[in-house]
Order: structure tokens, then sequence, then C-alpha cells
């Protein structure tokens, strides 16, 4: 019984590196080996870098085929080998054919990791009964009877397999034939991977790049490595990574020592390791220092931060930097792993102007920097804006300065100037120090006002200061509610100006006597109230002052009507009056028919004349006789019958548009009808009435002059002429 073998591929260490032609690979089929003799085998010569370009060349036992083909068919048993124009000679494949009628065949190629597949076959498979399978003698019950079965992820298996089974001719069962023995031998996925580092001697400061190299067996390219890599033990980066280089940005002096790398699949079945190798890093000497500011906006200002950051050109491993002003003050020291370093400085000051320079060392010694020039410009603080006015209470048309400074801050300075944040102007200050702005005060100008100062670093506002403008009174107008008034009445004074800044005083005068005062203190007008007395009529003025110069009104004239009678006692005397009244003007009514009569028939002429005229404004007066305004004429005794004595009466209803009544009757005397031509011109009527208004409306008569009070005119008096209907006067007010 022959020991059949699936022959280990061994592949090269160097077959795959660079600069050698890959190998070529031979491919089976069937994949289940051996197989019997009498069957055919496909060969395929495989190139897995590339494809396959001209003839393939094959070789049997290291003697030369003449099949070109990429792939041949062979029954005969050997070892075979085949190339191509772009891959080296392939390793052996040994194909063999048994001549037994039981074989016990295993799928080819295995590699590590893979699942074998053992089958116990038969010429006449059909016929097979009781199929055992052992492994270096022993049974494995657990197959028994099976066509096959799968042994899983192989690494390393050293045993011996074969199998055993009977063959049935119609009922006779022929003793059990034990098959081929067949030891699995495992193709390597790949080799131990080994670390390369570039470059080989690194520089101290500089990257290396480690890289973990090996290469999968072409059948299995599939297949996904990982890669870690090691120093002193110890995983580096990330750990585990599908890349094979780890790039390691920055490599120092203490960095020196023995590194080595792992590759493995993803289930980390098959792991395998490189050879350690030692890396030395070199260190370089400093050189080159220099040192440079960084600030904000390029500026070195007052109160932010200043950077000094200290570099090297050339120099390796740890440096030691230090940094320096005018020589003799040290300001820090740091130690660093890299070719600069910097220092902070917070808060400068304006005292932090000046010269500095650093210096460098990594063990061989230090070395300065040039010298650098720092100067320290200074924010402009809060300026004070200062309100100038030509007296103390600004007034209209003043020209007020405005000043506005700021005690510390690098010019030049810019200074603007606000009123209710609305900017006025700027100026400014070329050498520093203050600005001021000038114009001239309108009403409108009051309000608060402050600057601003900028010098290019930073703004800063004022705090803000008020400005009262003062409009000085203009125009002041008394108004005189009552220009009529009786005594006893409360009359009103009203004095307002045209213009004028609160508060206002007013003062109100009678005939340049001070009555009163009143102020308007949100300005406006003020008012003043008395009692009026006979003595009270005359000129009224008023006078507005809001701390300027005072303005004076015009004068206006009041007349004061009546006596300071007790206005109770007028109330109750009107109703009395008022049906007196209706009494008389019945009188009245049958004196003008029977003087109309006399007039037709000539009978009667006028005697007299009134020394009242008819345009003349009438007013009657409570204290006096009704005869008083008027002379009365002389008339002849024949006229008696026919005259009225005069009825005066004070009315006093609730209606206050009715303040009294008064009729007066006058006649006209005989024989002067020549020298009266208004008797001839307009009705021929000796009469005149003054008749007072009722609150239901005037008293009106047909045929005769009558003079009336109106509803709320009190002592206006209207004329109205004969045959004017009931209703309003037509000639107005009088």
């Amino acid at each position: 019984m022959h020991l059949w073998l699936l022959l280990l591929l061994v592949l090269a260490p160097g077959g795959e590196q660079s600069g050698a032609a890959p190998k070529a690979v031979v491919l089976l089929q069937p994949t289940l080996f051996p197989v019997f003799k009498g069957e055919t085998v496909t060969l395929t010569c495989k190139e897995f870098h590339s494809p396959a370009l001209g003839d393939t060349s094959w070789y049997l036992e290291g003697n030369l085929l003449k099949e070109k083909s990429e792939e041949i068919r062979v029954k005969k048993p050997g070892k075979y080998q085949c190339e191509t124009r772009r891959s080296s000679l392939s390793d052996p494949v040994h194909v063999d054919f048994s001549p037994g009628w039981l074989i016990l065949q295993a799928s080819y190629p295995v590699f590590e990791g893979d699942n074998v597949d053992l089958r116990c076959w038969g010429k006449e498979d059909n016929k097979i009964i009781d199929r055992i399978y052992y492994k270096d003698e022993k049974k494995l019950d657990e197959y028994e009877n099976k066509n096959c079965f799968t042994l899983s992820s192989v690494s390393r298996d050293n045993g011996e397999y074969h199998c055993t089974a009977s063959r049935q001719y119609l009922w006779k069962i022929h003793k059990p034939e034990r098959s081929n023995r067949l030891r699995i031998q495992v193709q390597e996925l790949f080799p131990p991977p080994k670390l390369t580092a570039r470059p080989s001697e690194p520089i101290e400061g500089r990257p290396v790049a480690l890289k973990c190299e090996t290469w999968l067996a072409p059948q299995r390219s599939h297949i996904q490595l990982k890669f870690c890599f090691f120093k002193e033990g110890q995983a580096l980066g990330a750990g585990w990574s599908k890349s094979p280089e780890l790039q390691i940005p920055t490599m120092w002096s203490e960095d020196s020592g023995s590194y080595w790398c792992e590759a493995q699949t993803e289930t980390s079945s098959i792991r395998k390791q490189s050879s350690q190798s030692q890396i030395h890093v070199q260190r370089i000497p400093v050189s080159d220092v220099n040192l440079e500011i960084r600030a904000p906006g390029g500026q070195v200002i007052e109160g932010e931060d200043l950077v000094l950051v200290c570099s090297v050109a050339k120099g390796t491993g740890t440096i030691t930097f230090s940094w320096h002003r005018e020589g003799r003050v040290s300001l820090g020291r740091k130690t660093e792993r890299s070719s600069w370093a910097e220092l902070p400085v917070f808060a400068v000051k304006e005292r932090d102007a000046g010269r500095y320079y650093c210096t460098a060392d990594n063990v061989h010694g230090p070395i300065l920097s040039k010298w650098i020039v720092v100067t320290v410009r200074v924010p402009v603080s809060h300026p004070v804006i200062t309100l100038r006015t030509p007296r103390a209470q600004a007034v209209v048309g003043d020209v007020v300065e405005l000043h506005c400074e700021a005690q510390r801050g690098s010019p030049p300075i810019l200074y603007r100037f606000y009123h209710e944040d609305v900017m006025l102007g700027n100026n400014s200050a070329p050498s520093g120090g203050g600005a001021s702005f000038n114009f001239s005060l309108m009403a409108e100008h009051s309000g608060n006002y402050s600057c601003e100062a900028d010098n290019g670093l930073r703004a800063q506002h004022s705090h803000r200061v008020t400005l009262n403008v003062i409009v000085p009174v203009f125009h002041p107008v008394l108004t005189f509610r009552e220009p009529r008034a009786v005594v006893g009445d409360v009359v009103e004074l009203h004095c307002e100006v045209q213009r004028g800044s609160p508060p206002i005083l007013y003062r109100f005068y009678h005939e340049d006597v001070t009555l009163g005062n009143s102020s308007a203190l949100s300005g406006g007008g003020a008012s003043f109230k008395f009692s009026v007395t006979t003595e009270h009529s005359g000129n009224y003025s008023c006078e507005a002052s809001n701390g300027l110069e005072a303005q004076r009104s015009e004068a206006v004239a009041v007349n004061i009507i009546g006596s300071s009678r007790n206005r109770k006692g007028l109330n109750t005397a009107g109703v009395i009056g008022g049906l007196l009244s209706i009494l008389g003007l019945a009188a009245t009514a049958a004196l003008l028919y029977h003087f109309r009569t006399q007039m037709k028939s000539g009978g009667i002429a006028a005697a007299g004349t009134s020394s009242c005229r008819p345009n003349e404004s009438l007013e009657p007066s409570l204290s006096r006789p009704s005869g008083t305004g008027c002379q009365e004429p002389s008339y002849p005794e024949s006229l008696a019958l026919v005259e009225l004595e005069p009825v005066y009466r004070n009315v006093n209803p609730e209606d206050s548009n009715l303040l009294y009544s008064e009729i007066l009757r006058f006649q006209h005397a005989k024989g002067n009808s020549a020298n009266s031509p208004r008797l001839h011109q307009q009705d021929n009527v000796g009469m005149v009435s003054w008749l007072s208004s009722f609150s239901a409306g005037p008293l009106l008569y047909f045929g005769t002059d009558c003079l009336c009070f109106y509803p709320g005119t009190r002592s206006h008096l209207f004329r109205v002429k004969e045959g004017t209907p009931r209703g309003l006067p037509k000639t107005g007010r009088q």
C-alpha cells in the first residue's frame, strides 16, 4: 500500500522580493487527490500578479514538454512545473494515480487555516458498504459510513489517515479492503514577516517609516492580513491595523532600541512574527537660533498677551530654550522635544518694552539668537467729556464747546462727538491730549452728550453729560375769558407764551399792579382767578419769565358791569321781574296799537326827541334807574293817558344765559317832527323799547325799534328793525 502525500508548496522567503520575477503556480483539477489510474488530471499554469502573456513552458521531472498552452491534460504520474515570460519556474506538483479500487482523497491545495475535506471513494462507489475512517490506526467512530467529512482550520497535522470499506455483489459481501495511507501536509499561507525601517539610521527629531513585509500564497490572495509593530514588547501606534506600514512622526534618541512586527489573519488563527531589528537614532547639535514675536494684529498692545517664539534651524533631541530681556532679566525656561518653543507674556505693560533675545541648547552648549526690539502701544483710556458754555445756563444761540480727552493712549487719537448717540463731528489729536468741537445751540440740542476716543487699538466711550438748552419765553398772550363781567363774578385770566423752556413763571397785572402769579412746571400756560368789583375795570396784562429775560403781553381792556350786589338776591328778584316784564310787554303792545291809530289819522305828532341814538351800545345797570342811560323827553299832557311807567325788573331764571331783564319806554314830544328825521325815514314810531331775552329766546316786536339782550350774550345788545320776523336779529351785535 502506497503512502500518498499532499506535497507542500514551500515559497522561498525571497521568492516574492522586489527585483525577482514572481513564481508561477500550478493548479489541479479535480481538487480531490489522489485519483484512480486511467483518469485525467487538468493542470493550469497561473500567474497571479499579471495576466499570462505568450507561451507557457511545462516540465515533467525537469524535462521540457512540447505543450505550450496555459492548460494541459495529463495521465502520467510525476512532478510537473511551469513558467511564463513574466514569471519564474513554479514549485513542483506531484501527480500520481492509484491502481486500487478504494482510495482516501483529500482536498488540494491545503494552506494554514483551511478546512480539509476527506473522502473514502471507490471505483464502484454504489456497491461500497461499511465505510470506516482511521487516524493513526484509531477508528473515527463519528464519521462511520459517511462518504466524506471535514477537518476545520488545520495548521499542523502530522497524523496518518486511511479508510476501509466492503463491496457487495449481488448477495455476497466481500471482506473489507483498505485504502491508501494519506498524510496531510499543510502549505504555508504566508511566510514570517520581515521588518524594515526607512531611513535605516534615522535622525533625531525626524520621521521614520516602519514596514512589515510578507505575502500571501497566490491561491489565497483574497485573505486579509493585519499587522502590529512592537518596541521592547510595547505595541506602537494604534495597535493592530490592516496597513503593513507605521509612520512615526518624530524619533528621539531615547527611541533607539529593538523593534519587530507581527502579521495575522483576521480570525487570528494564523499569526507570525518577524525577527528583531535594532534601530539607532542619531542626534544633531542646535544651530541658527531665532526669536520672533507673535501678537494679535501684529502689534504689541498693553493689556493683551505677547508670545515669544524661540526656534532652531537645526538641532535634534531634547532642547532647552530660555528667554531674556535687556540681557539681565530672565523671563523663562523650557525644555522641549521640538525645534521651537514659545513663552507667553500675559497682560503686557508699557514697561515691558525693550530688547529681547533667546538661547537654545541640546547638550552641545547654548546658542544665542539675535536681539529684537519690542514696542508696546497703549490703548486709549476712557475719555472725559467737558461741556463749556459762556454762561451758567445754556441758551439758544450760545456757542458751546465740547472737549474730550483721554488720560492715556498712544497717539494719534481720533475723537468723535455724539448727541444722543448721533455723531456731531470728529477731531484728532496727532500728538495725544484732547480735542474740542464747537457748535451754536438750538432748541433741539438739549439732551445727553458723549464722546469716543480711538487710536486704532481700541475705541473707548466717555460717560454722558446732560445739557439743558433754555429757550427764552416769547410773546405771552393774555386771554380774559369774560371781557364784560358783572361785579361778583369769578373771572379767569389765562397767560401763555408761544415758546419757552419750562418752568415758566407767569405774573398777572391790573394797571401795572401785580395781582398774583402762577407757574407752568411743564410748559404751556397758566391761569389766575379772582372775584371782580367795580374797581377791577381797566387794562390787564401778564408777564412770562423762565429765568432769562421776561416778556410782557399786550394789555387787554376789561369793563366790569353793575354793583357788587349779592348774586342770590338777584336771582330771587329776577323771577318777579320776569313776570312784570311780561305785563309790561302787553301794555306796550296796546300803546303801539294806539299810536299807530293816531298817526294814521294825523292826531299825534312827535313833541320831543330821545337822547339815545339807535346805534349806541346801551348798557343798563342794575344799580341805577332806567332813565340814567337816556334822558326821557317831555310830552304833552294829552299823551298822559297813553304813557306807561318804566318797568325795571331783575329776572333770575334757572338758565344761566339770562342775567337780567329790563324794559324802558320813551315817547317823543309833539312839535319836533321837523327836527327828527328818524321818525319819518324809519317807522314814525316815537317809542324805543329795551328788551332783554329770556332763556326761550328774545322777545321781538313788529312795527317798532327794539334793542334786546340775546341768550348767552349777557351785556351785549341787539337792535331789531321793524318788520323783522321772530328769531335772530338782523343787525348783529352792537
